[in-house]
């Protein structure tokens, strides 16, 4: 996810409207891809992409839909392959493409560029929303008697741990060059392993054990099943960085097909053993299952907590940087960024308080940002560039198949997600 703060972004005072100004945002990373990378770096950089937050949640999707949904988790790993090569096919016909919204640019005009655009931005607000749920969540649990009155208000152990998040995060928004932080979120194929890996001591050697039956399926629960394991397959923006930048760009599918295979590996790992282990019991974000006294579930707890706070600043930047193209040159640029950056923090801040529920709002963000953008728009995109509407043949078929399945995700899971989030609220 981090990764997508590569988006384009260059001010054309000769035009208007919102295409040009997504269009200065965009290209504010093109530098990036100037830098030949090799085969082996580019994996480590699609794998950092899709490793996030999402891998402590496919437990719960596995559990609301039952061991016969994971099925789903590899078609929908499966369908987003799918959409990164034509993204990749789709790059290969005008060499002027090295972003998303290029590709949309290339396909549909403004509309398209517009449109993948606030797609990925809405997206990037909505997970740094969600990285401060989960570290509320965590130090609560961590902490679970904390509380505070203030005027005759109380003020939840939750809802304080979000706001003190913030506060220490807010700096790190602040600065102007984000490099260090950029090493630091690189830690995201890390920080899986190791939670992964804590995870399974804790069941092997902590006295929790493998042995929970869980439900074989439960029909239910499959669209927020399907919108988490869709959560964890949205780093389509950044493919266009990584292909532009490779040496041997005829490489790009087989980077794919590692990065995919490894991270659907790792995710399916994690659901299994998770569901194994605590059954219909799973929270939401399973370190809120583990017992907070074994050092394994503190290494775990501890990882989760420290690889959000790193990359919130590496989510909003591309926010901050879009919303100051919009304010004319005049204004001071470095007043008018740490205004602009503040401004999303507390409103992360206010949206993460009034919805405090990390996998009914990752649930939402999957259903109606990742599929959107990670595979029905792909496959749209490709079939205008290429044609390939115009032929009848196995590979429209299949293009259309996608887009439908997903067109159907969509709908039912942000529905149901709505559903949930105003139930609970």
């Amino acid at each position: 996810m981090d990764a997508k703060l590569c988006e384009p972004l260059i001010h054309d005072e000769t035009q208007n409207g919102l295409a040009p100004k997504l269009e200065e945002v965009e290209s504010n990373c093109h530098h990036l891809n100037t830098t030949s990378v090799s085969f082996f770096k580019t994996c480590f950089n699609g794998l950092n992409a899709l490793s996030g937050v999402g891998i402590l949640s496919v437990p719960y999707a596995l559990s609301d839909g039952g061991w016969l949904s994971l099925i789903l988790l590899f078609v929908i790993a499966s369908a987003a392959f799918y959409s990164g090569l034509l993204m990749q096919r789709c790059m290969d016909t005008d060499s002027d493409i090295i972003t998303y919204p290029d590709i949309g640019y290339r396909a549909f005009g403004n509309i398209g560029r517009i449109l993948v655009s606030v797609f990925m931005y809405v997206e990037l607000y909505m997970v740094a929303t969600g990285f401060l749920i989960l570290e509320g969540d965590n130090l609560y649990y961590l902490f679970p008697n904390t509380g505070v009155e203030i005027a005759g208000i109380a003020i939840g152990g939750k809802q304080i741990f979000v706001i003190v998040v913030a506060v220490v995060i807010l700096p790190s928004v602040w600065l102007d060059n984000l490099s260090l932080l950029s090493y630091i979120s690189a830690s995201g194929v890390l920080a899986s392993v190791i939670i992964l890996g804590s995870i399974l001591w804790t069941g092997a050697f902590d006295g929790i054990g493998f042995d929970q039956k869980g439900t074989v399926f439960n029909w239910n629960g499959i669209p927020t099943a399907v919108s988490l394991f869709a959560f964890c397959y949205c780093a389509h923006p950044v493919f266009p960085t990584l292909y532009t930048s490779m040496n041997n760009k005829r490489q790009f599918s087989n980077v794919l097909l590692v990065c995919f295979i490894l991270c659907t590996i790792s995710y399916a790992s994690m659901a299994v053993f998770g569901y194994l282990m605590f059954g219909s019991n799973i929270q939401s974000q399973i370190t809120l299952n583990l017992p907070i006294g074994k050092l394994s579930s503190r290494v775990a707890i501890y990882t989760t907590l420290v690889n959000p706070i790193a990359k919130y600043a590496l989510m909003v930047t591309p926010l901050v940087n879009a919303t100051r193209s919009w304010f004319p040159y005049q204004y001071n640029k470095r007043v008018l960024s740490l205004l602009i950056s503040t401004c999303l923090v507390i409103s992360t801040v206010i949206v993460a308080l009034a919805v405090p529920f990390f996998a009914y709002l990752m649930s939402l963000v999957g259903a109606f940002l990742s599929v959107s953008a990670s595979i029905i728009l792909p496959c749209l995109c490709y079939l205008k560039i290429s044609d390939t509407y115009k032929r009848f043949g196995c590979e429209m078929v299949i293009i259309w198949g996608i887009i439908l399945t997903g067109v159907a995700i969509t709908i039912s899971g942000t529905y149901i997600s709505l559903l949930e989030i105003i139930h609970h609220l």
